[in-house]
Formats: C-alpha cells, sequence, structure tokens
C-alpha cells in the first residue's frame, strides 16, 4: 500500500471539509428556498437570491476560517471578501440560469438545484482553493502600502 504524504493527507483533508461546508450552504440554502418558494409563494429570483444570500454568509465563514484558513490572509479580508463576492455573483447568475433553463425543460427547481451544485463543487473548489482563499501562494494577495 502507497504511503500518503502529508501534503496528500492535508489535501484529502481540505477535500472532506470543503464539502461538509458545502453541504451546510447547499442544505441550508435549499431549505430557505423552500420556504420561499413553498411557503411564502416567491417567483423564481427571489426564492434562489435569498436562499443564496443565506448560503454565502454560511458558505464564507465556513470556507474562510474553516476549509481554507490561512494565516496569510489575515488583514486580507477586503480583498479575500471581494474575491469571494465576484466569484459568488458569476455563481448565482450561472446558478440561476441552470435551474431556470431545467425548469423550463420540465424539471422542478427542487432537482434543478441538485444538479445545479454538481456543477458547483467542482467549479468553486477550483477558484477558491487558488484565487479567492489561496494557501502556500503568498506573492498572490500583497499587503497594501501604507501612505
Amino acid at each position: 500500500m502507497a504511503k500518503i504524504t502529508k501534503r496528500r493527507q492535508k489535501l484529502i483533508i481540505q477535500a472532506a471539509e470543503y464539502m461538509v461546508s458545502g453541504g451546510a450552504y447547499f442544505w441550508t440554502g435549499y431549505l430557505v428556498f423552500f420556504v420561499c418558494d413553498k411557503g411564502l409563494h416567491w417567483n423564481l429570483w427571489w426564492a434562489k437570491l435569498s436562499a443564496n444570500i443565506v448560503g454565502w454568509i454560511i458558505n464564507f465563514l465556513l470556507q474562510r476560517y474553516w476549509v481554507f484558513r490561512n494565516p496569510h490572509l489575515k488583514g486580507h479580508m477586503g480583498q479575500v471578501t471581494g474575491r469571494y463576492a465576484i466569484i459568488t455573483l458569476v455563481d448565482f447568475m450561472l446558478d440561476y440560469l441552470i435551474v431556470f433553463g431545467l425548469k423550463q425543460a420540465g424539471l422542478t427547481p427542487y432537482i434543478g438545484q441538485f444538479v445545479s451544485s454538481g456543477f458547483f463543487t467542482f467549479w468553486n473548489y477550483f477558484w477558491y482553493r487558488f484565487w479567492v482563499f489561496p494557501g502556500s501562494h503568498k506573492a498572490k494577495i500583497k499587503p497594501r502600502r501604507r501612505r
């Protein structure tokens, strides 16, 4: 049996943490979507937006402080938050288009969210790991110069 290196072990643990935090984002968002859709009878746009806002808050906190924790990100909250906001806005538009498109094709938005989350599981891991919360890539986030 091949020995697992420390680096590989760290990546496996990080991937597991990412899946747990992604599950927290998905299921809280799914619940909020259900309440907004079935309980409050909101249209798809507002139900998805509300669900995503709740999910984004939970997701950011878990990703930043648990999954991709990095002491080099301390003092860069504005830059990290800005990057997270950019990828989140792109994600929301793609997610909405996927769920809306599947709804137009006759699939319920509840199943559409599962399809969409499959795509974003891989898409976001790449973006979070290498751009939003870069790990050992210290040069990617440069400290601001004081004037």
